[in-house]
């Protein structure tokens, strides 16, 4: 075997070999690294678009971060049902949120993040919180809630969201434990 310009005995084979093999995965590994960078600024980018939607009450950009097919799974009550059925269910609080009677919020933190350029898994929590305005008296309660789940986008004229999956309740301690992303 030559091995630029010299000859390699056979014990040094294997070790040429494998230091080949070596500098292929460090290779490999660093263009998946940023590959996965350039797809979770874009993610990013997509739940930015999400909470800014929520928080200005902006219902038909909320419905359109979904795929036309989408399902909403709620993990807590065992049910899956389309996503045009869920956003029904939730129109009200965008609507009063846009109205001024209700100041929403919701923040997304993430323990796994798989995918590629067209296709991703993201795990985590979210937090939601839903208030009256400072000085609003005679609205809708408090409400806050931190969500495990689970989201499956494709990237088709942007992401959009397929399946979401609400796994269960999880806690304030959790959701501090992912950090602030």
């Amino acid at each position: 075997m030559t091995f630029v310009g010299m000859r390699v005995t056979s014990r040094w084979r294997g070790f040429v070999a494998v230091a080949a093999l070596s500098m292929a995965s460090v290779v490999a590994a660093s263009a998946q690294s940023e590959d996965d960078a350039a797809r979770n600024a874009e993610l990013n980018a997509y739940w930015e678009a999400v909470s800014a939607t929520i928080s200005s009450g902006d219902f038909e950009g909320y419905a359109a971060t979904y795929h036309g097919d989408a399902v909403l799974v709620n993990g807590m009550s065992g049910t899956t049902y389309p996503i045009a059925q869920a956003l029904a269910g939730w129109k009200q609080g965008f609507d009063d949120t846009r109205d001024g009677k209700v100041d929403a919020s919701v923040a997304f933190r993430f323990s796994k993040r798989l995918g590629d350029e067209t296709t991703a898994h993201e795990t985590g929590i979210f937090h939601y919180t839903a208030k009256p305005p400072a000085g609003v008296t005679g609205g809708p309660e408090a409400a806050e809630y931190f969500v495990h789940f689970q989201a499956l986008l494709v990237k088709k004229d942007g992401w959009k969201l397929v399946m979401e999956y609400q796994i269960a309740a999880a806690t304030s301690e959790e959701w501090a434990a992912l950090g602030d992303q």
